[in-house]
């Protein structure tokens, strides 16, 4: 067997179809996002405008939390020194939880190292909680709970997005005594439409299930307090385990899981995710827990007004120009190529002729066909990085003949 051989075919595979992934070496400036420099191969620098990150509000730079996570630092040093119950439960972490269980009004919280294991490590340990349990998952529902869902070893059923009467269908076709719980999201980071929280939460009553969301994208960004979409819409009471990051609008890392205090305690005794990880180091979780106290104050609703506004007066000049743009009314601004190669060569040349860093998002992120440039304006892009931004996509899609019909939502 000649391995070797056999890693070369399977990337060259990615690259004769336009998806093999290439990191950008980028150094964040501090105080000054979304500005960074981009470390090139040849050992040159060039100023760049990040238009790709999850950092929505800019939270990663504010003073509050990068106090905080010095002053825990200073306090306690690095790393955590262990797993949570092997000497990494620190009041750093007990903090965090406190926060966040208040933010979702759930009795308790959990901790993991990323959202991606926040989900996979609790949807694949429900089922030894409840046996029987199917799982009704949303078509488009994230990779991390597509392989929690996989890996639980219990039953699935997939309903089409966003499709309530499928799910219905599914609902009704199974066991009405067989325990049940619904998993879904509730912004989809990759089109930017809204989940049907309301009528999905209606059919778990009805069916006597549980109910599952992602707020990964959402929380920080909806809501009062920040809660994401289910305390926007006055339905956070309704679901009864919330899955969100600390890595995306509040700017730092981590994911965590919000539900009833039994939930979260079977949640924590038993999954291995979560038993045999080193907890995030104590800096990490100080700043994460000044981040969300920092948003639900009235400066971060100012904050999420106002990235709002950005979104939509970034949708709006793009579709003046025509561009094929997915607007569902969140703050996701999908541009649509369509195609692999076309999709690397825009970012490529995004990057080398304006500064504009902007990565290709291609299958299998999305289906193949919906390749897509897929921008995030925050607070802290101003005008001119926005109409550096606008001017330079249409003089590219005016040079590569590219089409300007606009998609409906």
């Amino acid at each position: 067997m000649n391995y070797e051989s056999k890693l070369d075919i399977a990337l060259g595979r990615l690259h004769d179809e336009g998806r093999y992934r290439v990191f950008i070496d980028i150094e964040r400036e501090k105080g000054n996002f979304p500005h960074a420099t981009w470390r090139q191969e040849d050992g040159s620098n060039k100023p760049v405008t990040i238009w790709c990150g999850n950092d929505y509000l800019g939270m990663g730079q504010h003073p509050v939390v990068l106090n905080a996570m010095h002053e825990a630092i200073d306090a306690t040093g690095a790393g955590s020194g262990g797993t949570r119950n092997i000497s990494g439960t620190t009041l750093y972490h007990k903090a965090l939880e406190a926060e966040i269980s208040d933010l979702h009004h759930k009795e308790a919280a959990l901790l993991f190292t990323s959202a991606y294991i926040a989900n996979d490590a609790t949807l694949s340990t429900l089922p030894k909680l409840f046996p029987g349990l199917i799982i009704y998952s949303d078509e488009l529902n994230h990779a991390s709970m597509i392989e929690g869902v996989r890996r639980n070893g219990g039953a699935k059923r997939i309903f089409r997005h966003n499709d309530v009467e499928h799910l219905r269908e599914l609902l009704a076709a199974d066991d009405p005594d067989a325990p049940k719980l619904i998993a879904f999201e509730s912004v989809y980071s990759m089109d930017g439409d809204f989940g049907p929280i309301a009528a999905i939460c209606d059919l778990a009553d009805e069916f006597n299930a549980l109910t599952y969301i992602d707020e990964v994208h959402a929380v920080g960004m909806y809501g009062p307090r920040g809660a994401g979409v289910c305390e926007r819409d006055g339905l956070m009471g309704r679901i009864d385990i919330i899955n969100g990051t600390l890595a995306k609008a509040y700017g730092v890392m981590g994911g965590y899981i919000a539900a009833s205090a039994k939930m979260v305690d079977a949640i924590r005794s038993y999954a291995p995710g979560f038993i045999f990880t080193t907890s995030l180091a104590p800096a990490v979780a100080a700043g994460a827990a000044a981040s969300v106290a920092f948003l639900k104050t009235e400066d971060g609703k100012a904050l999420r007004e106002q990235h709002q506004t950005q979104a939509k007066i970034l949708k709006t000049r793009l579709k003046g120009m025509g561009l094929p743009i997915i607007d569902h009314g969140s703050h996701i601004v999908p541009v649509i190529v369509g195609d692999p190669v076309h999709t690397k060569k825009l970012s490529d040349m995004l990057l080398e002729g304006s500064g504009i860093y902007v990565q290709p998002i291609n299958f299998p992120t999305v289906p193949r066909g919906t390749e897509r440039l897929r921008f995030t304006p925050s607070p802290v892009h101003g005008p001119g990085e926005m109409s550096q931004l606008v001017h330079a996509l249409d003089e590219l899609w005016s040079h590569c003949a590219l089409n300007r019909a606009e998609l409906s939502a």
